[in-house]
């Protein structure tokens, strides 16, 4: 079996080490000395500052909005988020978990962000935020996003979480907006097993978001606010800082695989298959290789064709957000109702040899050809 991804585990030598100093000190979570040194080594590697490391990507997004007031506690105001359907479910549903109405915009049908020009019309007196997302590593257009935002008076929060050490035009793509949130969750590139992180803008933010991770206290007498527990522990961290110290030979394989898929893809199946098109000022991470065919149908042949030759591909992101009925969407999506039908991901992850990279190219030519 050839799977969609394999999480990167890191040499068990180096982590051994890690836990024994955790063994030995007795310290395993509030705030210990690896996640503060992961801290400091991730704002270093990232180019940013006002990084918080929390126990996941999902409570990032979730403390974010609070953070940043989009969310409420009070009952009789409905505040709104404009957000892209074409996510993994933890964008919108987070919100929604928030007391946020999540209200769809479409979005671009060639970079499959969201389109700046569908944000403008979906604003109403209710909305607080806009929540874009930076599909599959490529930067979304912050330029526009952020001028809207201004013209508005409206937070952004990025949920970039699959744009882990991605630059835009030299520096790094999680600066934009209020707040960037990254996910750490094992099948990601950089990775502590489960985690995620926060980077904000504003130190005051930061500082905001600290005590609301640890249930609002300040100190052994002192509770400040309501907050909840999305503390990230030293084990998590222990396992971060492994993947840290052999990030570059994991990226630069899995760079290889993405580079060997788009030449075989230009070369075999261009006009058979549409690829992402990406801001020629953005770095790819190689997070993901995603290609999109000409129907559902014929997703769904390659999907269970390549099933039979036991290699697995996976509809990401299906389906449209807008469709699912937790979310009551009004507005119907059809760019992202489209590509959601219609895409497919590849096999990436650094231990994927050639040989098996062969056999997902030759699979997909034959199988995409394929009437």
């Amino acid at each position: 079996m050839i799977p969609v991804t394999k999480p990167y585990l890191p040499s068990r030598e180096k982590l051994d080490k890690y836990i024994d100093g955790i063994y030995e000190r007795e310290w395993l979570t509030n705030n210990g000395p690896l996640v503060q040194e992961l801290t400091k080594r991730l704002e270093e590697y990232l180019g940013v500052e006002n990084l918080l490391l929390v126990s996941n990507g999902t409570l990032a997004l979730q403390i974010a909005y609070r953070a940043l007031g989009v969310s409420t506690t009070n009952r009789d105001e409905k505040p709104e988020a404009i957000t892209t359907p074409f996510t993994f479910i933890a964008t919108a549903s987070s919100l929604k978990w928030e007391g946020v109405e999540p209200v769809f915009a479409d979005i671009h049908p060639d970079t499959w962000c969201l389109d700046p020009k569908n944000i403008e019309k979906a604003i109403t007196p209710q909305t607080k935020a806009i929540v874009p997302v930076h599909v599959f590593g490529n930067a979304c257009d912050v330029e526009a996003i952020d001028e809207i935002a201004k013209e508005n008076n409206l937070k952004v929060i990025y949920d970039a979480a699959h744009a882990f050490g991605v630059n835009y035009k030299g520096e790094s793509l999680l600066k934009y907006g209020d707040a960037s949130i990254l996910s750490f969750h094992a099948t990601k590139l950089f990775h502590t097993i489960e985690g995620g992180a926060i980077v904000f803008k504003r130190k005051e933010d930061l500082e905001t978001a600290k005590k609301m991770i640890n249930f609002g206290i300040t100190g052994p007498d002192a509770i400040e606010e309501l907050g909840i527990n999305a503390k990230m522990n030293e084990f998590q961290a222990a396992m971060g800082l492994c993947v840290m110290d052999e990030l570059k030979s994991n990226l630069s394989a899995r760079s290889e695989v993405c580079r060997r898929y788009k030449e075989a893809v230009m070369v075999s199946l261009s006009s058979e298959v549409q690829l992402q098109s990406y801001h020629n000022e953005t770095s790819n991470n190689a997070a993901y290789f995603p290609v999109v065919l000409k129907s559902e149908r014929k997703v769904l042949d390659v999907l269970n064709g390549m099933q039979r030759k036991n290699t697995q591909l996976r509809r990401y992101f299906y389906p449209s957000l807008d469709t699912v009925p937790e979310f009551e969407s009004s507005e119907m999506c059809s760019i992202s109702n489209s590509i959601s039908k219609r895409v497919l991901c590849l096999p990436v992850y650094a231990s994927l040899t050639e040989k098996e990279q062969d056999r997902v190219i030759s699979e997909l030519i034959d199988l995409a050809k394929s009437s």
